[in-house]
Order: C-alpha cells, then structure tokens, then sequence
C-alpha cells in the first residue's frame, strides 16, 4: 500500500468512520443531509444497500463502488466503498471522479433547451439549418445481393429527432455502417481523437443514415451532434458552455470533460469483468470489441480537443446529484433557474409514441413504465439513463427521489449490482 493511504494508528475505526461520513456531507454540502427517517426512508433498509455492493466487491465483481440515494432534497445515504484502484490500494472516495460515458447525454440535451428556451431554434427545426452538412441526408440501402447504395432520405433530420434518438444515425459498433464510420475517421467518444468535435461530426454528416429520420428508435450519435449544434448557435466551445451555463451555476466543481492535472489522481481505475475469468484491471492502450475499438485512458492522454456531447465527461456523484436535482426541482437550483418547469415535462414525457424501444424516451432521457409495466421496483414516470463504464442514475418525481450508482467497469458480464442498487433504494422507502 502506498504510504499516503495508510492511516496513522493513533485512529480508531470508529474516528476513521467519523471523518468518512463527514467528508460525504462535505462532498454533497450543496445538497443538505438528512437522516433517513427524516425524509421517509429506513436506515436499517439502505444499509441493504451497502451489504450487496460490499458483497459485489468481495466476490470480485467491482473493484468499488460509490452510492448516493437522495430524497425530498436532502441526501439520506451516500458511501464510498471498495477501492478507486485495486492494485495500489487506493480506497474509494466520496469524491472519487467517474467516466460517465452516456450520462454526458442528459447535460447536452439540457444544453440544447437552454438554448431552445431562449429562441434559438425550434425543436422540429432540421439540423442542417444550422450544420448544413446534414443537408440532402441519404439511407443506406443493402440488397440481397450486389453492393449496398443509398437512396434519398424520406425527409432531414430534426433537432427532436437527435434528441430521441430517431435521427438515422448509430454508433460506430454497428454491423452495417460502423465499418464505414470508422473509416471516415468519425470519433466514438471513447478514444483519445486528434481532432475537434466539429471534425467528427463533419465526417458523420457524410455517412448514409440507417433508416429515415422518424421511422424508429436507434442510439446514436446524434447527441454528439447536438453538441455541436450547441457550439454553432451558442459561439462557444461545448466545455465552455457546459462551464458556464449549467457546471458553474450548480455548483459542478469537478465535472469535466478533460479533467486538470491536479485532479487526475482522483479518477478511478477501470475495470473489466468476465463471467469465466472474473475482474481485471482495465488494459493499457486499446481494446476492440467487433467494431467498435475503446480506451479508459482519453480523459487524460491525447490532444484533449473532442468534447464530446454524447459520452465524454468526467464527474462525480455529488456533481450529478446536482444535476438530477435541477432536474428534479423542475429546472431551478436555489434560485437559479437553467430550465421552465415546461421543458422539463417535455423533456421527461415519452417523445416515442408507437415508435420502439420497449422502454419509453424523452428529450436525453429514458423514461420507465409509459410503454408496458414496471419490471423491477419503481415508479411509472421516473427517468434515467446509464454509462458506458458502468455508472447510472434514476430520477423519480412521485416519489422525489434520486439514486446514482458510480463504477468503472467494462464489459461487465452477468455483474448486476448497478441494478440491485436501484432496488434496494426502493425498498428503503418506509413513508
């Protein structure tokens, strides 16, 4: 163990557990603290919580884990456990910094309603009013047999339809135009990326789309050109933007897309878990699953010049505890308000109708029990989303709760602790 983790032997256990818990209200002091039973959860009930990630984390499933549980505004449990990096013996921390991958999405699409808010565009505006290389957009068509061709799209893409993911556009994992999007150098998220996200989404706008816009449900990287549209209408860079308009008016200290070198150290180790090998440390360099090739190592080499609006910030659970809030408190944080209470309704109701997926979406967010019942326990209504490294969050308005679970873990097999976390939060409530 590296000297600067041990601790003194002049403290007890207890006094140790003392400072970790306030060091937790001192992460989430933007946020009150209450107790438990103060805001309708059981005490004895959330410490199922720590009992399953802790059991997570001695089965080798995690390296560690940090978990907060927030109810009618004041954070009733938050705990770090595990550690931030196995290997070095390096305890997770309160403020223990997490790729959020995906969870980026619900910041940019927030972004791009500020500017909705202010009259910029309107939602059903096409895109290529304002990025006008998604001009003339073609489908990609691939017959039976002989080579694939494209046809004119039905119609252009919207703004709306970036939002809800029914713009045509995929990912670079996709069995028939990841290939191609590869190639045309078009950037994931996920890897270090010599170029801006202007150059990316240029590249992008040259590929045939995989179905015309509107005709179903497809993850995309259209947030990442939602970013970019931020960058075209607002004059400013996205992390300028993000800084300015949401980070620093919520208090997000440590969300980032390229955090500064002093705070590095804090962001945790990623790791990889295989039903038959069980959990490794995240490799150095790169790793290609099909086609798609990732990194855990691009919040912090490379040029540092893609801010990616679909999948690439750094942050912390009190940071996006913040966000959920906003979020939750219908767009206003004290007494700032970054969204109407309108938009947020808009944002958080069903934006899919009879198009698929099973599970409804809305403007960046996924939205549970509008499109067949609840699996697991929760509330029709509630929205949520998840990272790539395998971190998540729930919002709940009928119940005025938020649940954020933060790892660093990829791929992570059959490990369902993620889930077991947002169960166990549910079960804790005793009003």
């Amino acid at each position: 163990m590296e000297s600067r983790y041990l601790v003194h032997r002049k403290f007890s256990i207890p006094a140790i557990a003392c400072v970790l818990v306030l060091a937790a209200a001192a992460m989430a002091q933007d946020i009150p603290t209450a107790k438990p039973e103060s805001v309708g959860l059981s005490s004895e009930r959330l410490d199922r919580i720590a009992a399953a990630v802790g059991q997570s984390i001695a089965d080798k499933q995690i390296a560690g884990a940090v978990t907060m549980v927030v109810r009618h505004g004041h954070v009733a449990w938050f705990k770090a456990q595990g550690m931030s990096d196995r290997e070095a013996a390096k305890p997770m921390q309160p403020d223990t910094m997490f790729r959020i991958c995906s969870m980026t999405k619900p910041i940019t699409s927030v972004a791009v309603m500020i500017l909705y808010e202010e009259g910029r565009f309107q939602l059903d505006d096409p895109v290529s009013k304002y990025l006008p290389e998604f001009k003339n957009p073609k489908v990609l068509v691939k017959p039976a047999s002989g080579q694939p061709y494209s046809i004119p799209a039905a119609r252009e893409i919207t703004i709306r339809d970036l939002l809800r993911h029914t713009s045509g556009l995929t990912y670079n994992w996709n069995e028939d135009l990841g290939k191609m999007y590869n190639d045309a150098n078009v950037a994931s998220g996920l890897l270090p990326y010599d170029g801006t996200i202007a150059d990316s989404v240029k590249h992008l706008a040259a590929q045939p789309l995989l179905f015309s816009p509107g005709d179903r449900w497809e993850y995309s990287l259209g947030v990442d050109v939602l970013g970019r549209l931020v960058e075209v209408v607002s004059g400013k860079p996205l992390d300028e933007f993000f800084r300015t308009r949401i980070f620093e008016p919520l208090g997000m200290k440590d969300s980032y897309f390229f955090p500064p070198d002093d705070k590095v150290s804090r962001l945790a180790t990623a790791y990889q878990y295989d039903d038959a090998k069980g959990l490794s440390r995240f490799p150095d360099g790169n790793v290609t699953e099909g086609l798609l090739t990732y990194s855990a190592d691009y919040p912090y080499r490379g040029p540092k010049k893609l801010f990616s609006g679909g999948g690439g910030l750094v942050s912390t659970a009190s940071d996006y505890a913040r966000f959920c809030q906003m979020m939750l408190d219908n767009g206003k944080a004290g007494q700032t308000r970054l969204l109407s209470r309108k938009s947020v309704e808009l944002m958080t109701s069903d934006q899919l109708g009879k198009i698929g997926p099973d599970q409804g979406f809305g403007l960046g967010f996924g939205i549970s029990g509008v499109k067949g019942p609840l699996s697991e326990l929760g509330s029709v209504g509630s929205y949520n989303w998840g990272g790539f490294f395998y971190t998540g969050f729930s919002i709940d308005p009928k119940e005025q709760m938020i649940v954020i679970f933060m790892a660093q873990l990829h791929p992570a097999g059959s490990v369902d602790i993620e889930q077991k976390v947002q169960t166990l939060a549910y079960q804790a409530i005793n009003d």
